[in-house]
C-alpha cells in the first residue's frame, strides 16, 4: 500500500511541476525532455508515471474534474438548504475551483486553441470533457422544478446553457482577461438563479 502511495505522491508531483513547464512553454512546444528536466529527473523515470505530454495533460485535467465533482457533491448534501441555495453554492464551489487552478485553465485554453485550427469541430470535444458538470447542474434544475421551488415553465436545457455560460464567463476573466478573481460575477450567479423561482431577484452577500 506504501508503495502505491508513494507512486501517487509523485505523480502529483510531477504534475505540478509539469503544469508550470506547459505555462511557460506552451502545449505545443513542450516536450517530454523539458518536464523531465524541470521535475529533476531522467525521462526514463518520467516514462515509469506518464505516457507522453499528452498523457501527463489529461491526468492534470482529470485530476481537475475529480476535485471539483468531489466538492460539488459534498455541497449537495448539505442539510437545510433549500435546492436554490445548493444550485448557488454549487456555482460558487466551482468559481472558487477556477481561481485556484487558473494555471491548468490557461494551459487548457492554449490546448484547444491549437486544437481549434485543425479539428472540425472543437466544441464537441471541448463539451465532451465537461458533460459531468453539465449533467450535475440539469439534474439539480429538474430537482428543482420537481420540488416546485423552481418555475415548471423552466427549459432545463436554456438554464443550463445560462448557468455554463457564466462558467465560461468565469474562465474568460480569470485567463483571458488575467483578473485576479471572478468574484464580482457571483452576484450575476445570483440573480440567474433566483429568476428560475420567479421573484424578485435580490443581491445577497457571498
Amino acid at each position: 500500500m506504501s508503495i502505491v502511495v508513494e507512486h501517487e505522491k509523485r505523480r502529483r508531483e510531477i504534475l505540478e511541476k509539469a503544469l508550470n513547464v506547459f505555462v511557460d512553454e506552451g502545449f505545443e512546444d513542450v516536450t517530454f525532455q523539458k518536464i523531465a528536466d524541470r521535475c529533476g529527473i531522467t525521462r526514463t523515470t518520467l516514462y515509469i508515471y506518464f505516457k507522453n505530454k499528452r498523457d501527463i495533460f489529461n491526468f492534470s485535467i482529470k485530476q481537475f474534474l475529480s476535485v471539483l465533482e468531489t466538492d460539488i457533491t459534498e455541497t449537495k448534501k448539505k442539510k437545510g438548504l433549500s435546492h436554490t441555495e445548493k444550485l448557488i453554492q454549487v456555482m460558487f464551489v466551482i468559481i472558487a475551483c477556477l481561481e485556484k487552478n487558473r494555471q491548468l485553465l490557461s494551459v487548457v485554453l492554449n490546448y484547444f486553441g491549437r486544437i481549434f485550427k485543425t479539428d472540425r469541430e472543437p466544441d464537441y470535444r471541448f463539451r465532451r470533457r465537461t458533460v459531468r458538470l453539465r449533467h450535475i447542474l440539469t439534474t439539480m434544475l429538474i430537482e428543482g422544478i420537481k420540488a416546485g421551488e423552481f418555475l415548471s415553465s423552466v427549459n432545463v436545457r436554456d438554464a443550463n446553457e445560462l448557468l455554463y455560460g457564466l462558467v465560461e464567463a468565469v474562465i474568460f476573466r480569470l485567463v483571458v482577461l488575467r483578473k485576479p478573481s471572478a468574484g464580482e460575477l457571483k452576484d450575476a450567479v445570483i440573480l440567474a438563479v433566483e429568476r428560475l423561482t420567479g421573484k424578485n431577484p435580490q443581491a445577497q452577500e457571498s
